[in-house]
């Protein structure tokens, strides 16, 4: 990389960081706007054609938009797959019918069946997800595994213990 791209990058991150890091901020909250922040500049210095673009401020904000829409994206997407809690649904009372307390017997018996079932990687991202209550980036970071691997595994794992309770 030249360094007049990198000192061009430094001086629009400095011009420019309060107030990206404010917009940021309002979207996703303080704890993932310095990351977002981050990988906005990164994704400024990929760029092959930066010097074509005829306003660096307003490319920066595009930048963060669309990080802070892939974010929203990836927890809908978490959130869908940590509908673990309503697979067996709540435990039944000690006052419950005998029924209810089989069939939510029988019901947590197939799910232990089928996420003993998994294979290894597919159970080990489902167990991190459902039961330590990891997010999907940060069972990334531990697996040495990319974000779109954790869902995937996670998709095969909720499919099959849906499949078994059906």
């Amino acid at each position: 990389m030249s360094e007049n791209k990198t000192r061009f990058i430094r001086d629009l991150f400095e011009r420019n960081r309060r107030a990206l890091t404010a917009y940021l901020t309002r979207r996703v909250g303080a704890e993932d706007a310095s990351d977002l922040l981050q990988e906005t500049f990164v994704r400024a210095l990929r760029h092959e054609r930066l010097d074509d673009v005829a306003d660096p401020p307003a490319f920066l904000q595009q930048i963060a938009a669309n990080l802070t829409r892939d974010l929203a994206r990836r927890r809908r997407t978490e959130h869908k797959y940590l509908a673990f809690d309503q697979l067996l649904g709540e435990r039944p009372s000690s006052e419950a019918r005998q029924d209810e307390i089989v069939d939510y017997e029988r019901r947590a018996r197939r799910l232990r069946e089928a996420i003993e079932a998994l294979p290894p990687r597919c159970r080990e991202v489902f167990e991190l997800c459902a039961f330590e209550d990891l997010s999907f980036r940060e069972i990334a970071l531990r697996l040495g595994v990319t974000e779109r691997m954790v869902r995937q595994h996670m998709s095969i794992a909720m499919q099959r213990c849906w499949a078994a309770l059906g």
